[in-house]
């Protein structure tokens, strides 16, 4: 067994966040009979996006600490993966707020699919790496464009359901911070010479701990608080 060296701070942030993932997974399966039916699968999807990345995370970690180097491929098979989830968690809140078209998903995913692929090509070495990052900010700028100015920005200023309205601000501000935590690791990456590569996953490892713990707290606070308000205001027999 490769013992984990206690200066080692790249390793001990994939333990953290690994863990950190797994509690939160067990959390939003557990919390989601808690809350109104309309929020299930969304609380689902949380634990989902969790799950997904525990597991790519005890791959990535175990990479990391037998000395290969940064685990790029599980990162962004995982990123595949979970980053769609969240555009799916996007359209499911705006269900719940009203009426939403489903060319606004595929819109989203497929912006969010460019930015990954762009990403994954450049830190791979199939492409320039300052074309690709560009091209990344790029389609992550039009998301942001989308949930705050475009379709998904007027959809929710229409809605009248509160708690799902206060968790796509919280979420697509969300998007616009935490996201922005991986374009400094892929710069890091870049520029930063020797240590680059250690700077890199510390980077993403908090953005992945923030950003995908993050997202699925912002959504079951939301569906709690929305619960508990039809429970408090049922007549009582």
């Amino acid at each position: 067994m490769t013992v984990l060296n206690p200066l080692d701070l790249v390793g001990l942030s994939f333990f953290v966040t690994s863990m950190a993932l797994l509690a939160s997974t067990v959390f939003f399966f557990l919390e989601r009979f808690s809350v109104k039916a309309k929020w299930h699968t969304s609380l689902t999807v949380a634990g989902l996006i969790t799950g997904i990345a525990f597991i790519h995370y005890l791959y990535m970690r175990g990479v990391w600490i037998a000395g290969f180097g940064s685990p790029l491929t599980y990162r962004y098979v995982d990123w595949f993966i979970t980053v769609p989830l969240q555009i799916v968690e996007f359209y499911l809140i705006l269900k719940i707020i009203g009426k939403t078209p489903v060319s606004l998903f595929w819109k989203l995913l497929t912006a969010s699919v460019v930015m990954l692929v762009a990403g994954y090509v450049g830190e791979a070495g199939l492409a320039p790496e300052l074309h690709s990052f560009i091209i990344g900010m790029v389609a992550w700028l039009y998301i942001l464009y989308e949930i705050f100015f475009g379709e998904g920005g007027s959809l929710s200023s229409k809605g009248k359901n509160y708690s799902a309205k206060l968790a796509y601000t919280s979420l697509k501000w969300l998007v616009t911070i935490g996201w922005a935590i991986y374009p400094i690791g892929y710069l890091f990456g870049m520029y930063g010479g020797e240590s680059g590569s250690d700077m890199l996953n510390i980077t993403y490892n908090l953005a992945d701990f923030v950003n995908k713990i993050a997202f699925g707290l912002i959504i079951w606070a939301a569906a709690k608080k929305e619960s508990a308000q039809a429970s408090f205001s049922r007549p009582k027999r």
